[in-house]
């Protein structure tokens, strides 16, 4: 009987870290992409007029291109 216990308070346990874990992993991303966005076009359009480059609507979809794609590589 004693053991049937432990084995259901090891289980109860784990389902509630499993739970509160969950809950603050994604208020840690929520508050993470609050913080830090991701790269839009008019991030890259910005940066690029800053180091002195027109940006052309063709060069920045190719770049958000690359970066899409380095991103699902990495």
């Amino acid at each position: 009987m004693s053991t049937g216990i432990w084995i259901a308070i090891v289980v109860v346990a784990a389902l509630i870290g499993a739970v509160a874990g969950f809950f603050i992993a994604r208020r840690y991303m929520e508050t993470y992409l609050k913080n830090n966005p991701p790269i839009n076009e008019e991030m890259l359009r910005t940066m690029m007029l800053q180091m002195g480059q027109k940006p052309s609507q063709k060069k920045l979809h190719q770049m958000m291109t690359s970066m899409q794609n380095q991103a699902k590589k990495g």
